[in-house]
């Protein structure tokens, strides 16, 4: 279990290291504002654009072996980064790393599933992937903000991407010695390499667009990129049909979505990600230009988040297996309570221990949910599909979370005005919450009508 989220860890650190380093990338590679927003949004795009093809790859030429060649491609792009000589140079190896990290998320996913069958097990096991996310989080903040500071060396910034080699190296030695190989066995080995090229396509002009508007605001060329990168995946999707239809290969199974579970956990995961990715960014702006609260402590407050998370992480598997679906209910209707306690009590002076509770009960909540929407998507699939499912699962995530940022954020910026008062912040910040809340009761409806058999309650021993 170890081995298997190391690849995770990896993946959830870097996406969060880089953003406390960006002033000291930013002067001593000498670059531009949007050069260091392309340092930020190239590794999104690289991991989103290639997740549905990481997932293929590990169903078709093994689970194992796709996985330690993610960590050695990995390690080796971590590599260029940690070396690079100019911007362009480090957006072009933080695209590759991204690229990797979309080989080894969804063989994480898959592995979980494969190889641990029991009901009981495998809640156990995607507990713990819910303490990596929670734990990838905050270290990756933490180390970021740890190497940046250091002074021994000059431009020690760069020790947050050669970090990475010892733990990839580890994670291949051990992947070797321990893991079982596990791929779909039947039928003859083929990739579609046209169908890559055309969902890669689909995708990098859609996350692109949606990740520029997000640091640039929407402009035409953002609008125009969107509506390319539909015309091109309405393409694929009839292609993949096409494809299945003849028996030729392909890239993407759509008899995923025959699978009520499986578009019951996608929902969830969507809007559950608009929701959360959509609040880290509107508090941030609410605690430091609404409230006057200064970046720093503003870090701490949000930390008891992470902490949060962690800690219902490690208690969710077993609550789980105690009252199935009723936990994640309660999840749930604790985020919302969390989220009307914000709005009533952001209003006015609030002591700080207070917003570190409110933010560590919000933690409590999204830990209670987070590692049982995987479990949601992905449980009762067949093991051929399992692959697939993973890498569309994330694929969903990512893009959500992007949306989620640039539509709650238009939402806040177009209710806090041209000159905004403390009090436009907190009309802006309430409408974003509202909207939020919007997000999470669909959840909740989707994990309602989720099947008994898919979250069973376990029988206790007597």
């Amino acid at each position: 279990m170890i081995v298997i989220l190391s690849g995770q860890l990896l993946t959830i650190m870097d996406i969060f290291i880089i953003n406390v380093s960006i002033p000291s990338i930013q002067r001593d590679l000498h670059a531009s504002n949007g050069e260091m927003q392309l340092v930020i949004a190239s590794y999104l795009i690289g991991f989103a654009s290639f997740l549905i093809t990481g997932g293929r790859l590990g169903d078709l030429y093994g689970r194992k072996k796709i996985f330690v060649a993610g960590l050695l491609f990995f390690m080796l792009s971590s590599v260029a980064c940690g070396i690079s000589s100019g911007a362009a140079v480090l957006v072009i190896s933080r695209f590759i790393q991204g690229i990797s990290a979309a080989f080894l998320s969804p063989q994480v996913l898959s592995m979980i599933q494969v190889l641990f069958t029991g009901h009981e097990e495998r809640t156990k096991a995607m507990g713990w992937y819910g303490i990596t996310i929670g734990a990838g989080t905050i270290l990756g903040q933490f180390l970021g903000g740890y190497f940046s500071s250091m002074t021994l060396m000059e431009e020690s910034w760069r020790l947050i991407f050669l970090v990475n080699i010892p733990i990839c190296l580890l994670a291949v030695f051990f992947s070797k010695k321990i893991l079982n190989e596990s791929k779909v066995s039947a039928g003859k080995k083929t990739f579609d390499f046209f169908g890559v090229m055309i969902l890669a396509a689909g995708l990098f002009c859609f996350t692109y667009a949606l990740t520029m508007s997000e640091h640039q605001g929407i402009q035409i060329k953002s609008i125009m990129l969107a509506i390319i990168s539909i015309l091109i995946l309405t393409h694929f999707v009839k292609n993949q049909k096409m494809r299945l239809k003849y028996g030729k290969s392909y890239l993407m199974d759509f008899t995923l979505f025959s699978y009520k579970n499986f578009n019951l956990g996608i929902l969830a995961v969507s809007f559950f990600f608009i929701m959360l990715d959509s609040y880290f960014y509107i508090l941030s702006l609410f605690f430091q230009d609404g409230l006057r609260i200064g970046s720093l402590e503003a870090g701490e407050i949000i930390v008891f988040q992470g902490f949060g998370f962690i800690l219902a992480s490690l208690f969710s598997a077993k609550m789980i297996l105690r009252y199935g679906k009723k936990f994640l209910v309660t999840g749930l209707l604790l985020i919302m309570a969390v989220l009307i306690l914000q709005i009533l009590l952001f209003a006015g002076e609030i002591p700080f221990f207070v917003l570190c509770l409110l933010l560590f009960f919000h933690g409590i909540g999204v830990g209670s949910i987070i590692p049982s929407l995987a479990n949601i998507a992905l449980s009762g699939l067949p093991e051929g599909l399992v692959g697939n499912a993973s890498g569309v699962y994330n694929t969903f995530q990512q893009a959500a979370a992007i949306v989620g940022i640039i539509v709650v954020g238009s939402i806040f910026y177009y209710f806090l005005g041209a000159k905004p008062s403390q009090q436009h912040y907190h009309t802006a910040f309430s409408v974003a919450l509202a909207v939020n809340m919007i997000c999470l009761f669909i959840v909740l409806f989707s994990i309602v009508k989720v099947p008994e058999h898919i979250l069973p309650v376990a029988k206790r021993k007597v």
